[in-house]
């Protein structure tokens, strides 16, 4: 038989913890579905969380997961949402992982599985992602003060990073690799900061196990840096909410109204599901009890006027 929960939490990162421990507090039937395959899973330490300053991503998560299973009603499967589906009741989520096959219905669910991300096709990006390349400034940002970096990116919002960057290091090379994504005016104003534009193609990171030593050009000249950012493209992995109908941001990503809700009733969402761009561990763990109090809140019934105050 299919057992049936009051909510299923899909996504076992900070927003879907934070938002599962707080339905579970709540003496909700709570499920928690998530496979521990996280996005910053090859970041080896995590910034800016209260308490939690330097963690590794999976040991936060394993955290929170034994907080969260602690107490009465909670339960969690390492698993992959497949499809969610309305039923008479709730919502089916199917699941599958490695070959075996799961379902359960429950009467909310809550979607927190975040972003997939592509990282510019760049020989040895991959090698130096987490460790000496990163993604988010504000996270790692410190970690890279006063170093030659390098910021390498596609997207138009290049030029806002590379102010932002500037914050710690006054050694700075934007890399377009080949793209438009800074204009001749963003370029001029760059450079009246003391920021290099190089518009040439990257076409690998040179570097060994001692770590990061260059940019190397398609030229094959190499642009020496200690440490850099990369621009990830990121997208929203919701193709197994699709059967809902739930209405889809220009990004793919979840719309919803200023507490949680999608526009299918009992659907809601919170974190980087719902917001263009990675999210702080400590935001998206907000975000979650926020949303989590206001599904607790519609449960009940009657108190939509108190939901509603919840910020």
């Amino acid at each position: 038989m299919t057992e049936f929960y009051d909510v299923a939490v899909i996504g076992g990162g900070p927003a879907g913890l934070s938002a599962a421990l707080n339905l579970v507090r709540a003496r909700r039937r709570v499920l928690l579905i998530d496979s521990n395959r996280p996005r910053n899973s090859a970041t080896l330490l995590s910034h800016g969380y209260l308490t939690r300053d330097g963690i590794s991503p999976l040991e936060l998560r394993r955290l929170g997961r034994d907080e969260f299973l602690a107490y009465e009603g909670a339960e969690h499967r390492q698993t992959l949402a497949t499809k969610v589906a309305e039923v008479d009741g709730g919502f089916e989520i199917s699941c599958e992982f490695r070959g075996q096959q799961s379902s359960a219905v429950a009467g909310v669910v809550l979607v927190t599985t975040g972003l997939t991300e592509t990282l510019p096709e760049i020989a040895q990006l991959r090698a130096f992602y987490g460790t000496f390349i990163h993604s988010c400034i504000e996270c790692d940002g410190y970690d890279k003060r006063d170093q030659p970096l390098a910021l390498i990116g596609e997207h138009p919002d290049l030029t806002e990073r590379a102010l932002l960057l500037s914050q710690w290091s006054d050694d700075l090379i934007v890399f377009t690799h080949g793209s438009d994504a800074v204009s001749p005016a963003d370029e001029a104003m760059l450079s009246g900061r003391g920021i290099a534009v190089e518009r040439r193609r990257v076409a690998s990171i040179d570097g060994d196990r001692d770590g990061m030593r260059g940019i190397v050009l398609e030229d094959g000249s190499v642009v020496r840096r200690a440490g850099g950012f990369v621009r990830p493209e990121w997208s929203g992995a919701l193709d197994y909410v699709a059967p809902t109908g739930a209405d889809l941001d220009g990004d793919g990503l979840l719309v919803v109204d200023a507490h949680g809700r999608t526009s299918v009733p009992g659907l809601y969402a919170a974190g980087e599901s719902t917001a263009p761009g990675p999210q702080q561990l400590i935001v998206a763990a907000g975000d979650g009890a926020r949303v989590a109090a206001v599904i607790n809140r519609d449960l009940i019934g009657g108190l939509e006027h108190l939901a509603d105050a919840v910020q």
